[in-house]
This record gives structure tokens, C-alpha cells and sequence, in this order.
């Protein structure tokens, strides 16, 4: 498993909010959605749409695909609506002294 990388001030985020970060030579969608943040590969199962351009739902804890509105769960990457059926990957994040920190998932 990797180590947590230090992608972002949590400062930098509105609520909710994402941010497009490299962790590793990977994509991946930060999201700040109901006070938690969330990270996920940037990259709709269905047909490689980026969700970093995806619409959050801070309520139903979802980001959509911009591209056909598949939407998937911020906490597990869990596909929650067709077109997508596989869900995209998710990895932990943890907060320290006003930093974000991911780690990516194996």
C-alpha cells in the first residue's frame, strides 16, 4: 500500500466543492461534500468521463458523470445509478493540520 501523499489545504475547498489532484502519477477527484472529504479514481466505469467535472450531491453523498449522469457513492466508489454498473475505485484520506492527505487504494 502507498503512504498518504499531501494533495491539498483543506483552506482551498468550499463546501461542497472537488479538486483534480495527482497522487502517485494518478488521477484523482477530490471531494469535500458535507463536511467529510472524499477520494476517487477520476474516472467514470461506464465510459472513462471524468467525474471531476461531475455534479456532487452533498446530501446523497454522490458525484455524477458529466457525460451520461452515472452516479457513484463518494465513501466506497460504489456505481448507485445506470449507466454504470462497476464502481470506481476509492481511497482514504485523512485530515491533518489543515492538510489533506490520500492515500491510494491497492
Amino acid at each position: 500500500m502507498s503512504d498518504f501523499v499531501s494533495v491539498a489545504s483543506v483552506d482551498s475547498f468550499a463546501d461542497p466543492d472537488r479538486q483534480l489532484v495527482e497522487v502517485d502519477d494518478q488521477l484523482v477527484v477530490l471531494v469535500h461534500a458535507g463536511g467529510n472529504f472524499f477520494a476517487l479514481d477520476d474516472v467514470c466505469t461506464h465510459d472513462g468521463g471524468p467525474l471531476s467535472d461531475g455534479a456532487i450531491d452533498p446530501e446523497g453523498c454522490t458525484i455524477a458523470c458529466p457525460r451520461h449522469g452515472a452516479k457513484f457513492d463518494l465513501a466506497t466508489g460504489a456505481a448507485k445509478t445506470m449507466p454504470a454498473t462497476k464502481a470506481t475505485k476509492a481511497h482514504e484520506v485523512k485530515v491533518e493540520g489543515g492538510q489533506v492527505y490520500v492515500r491510494l487504494a491497492d
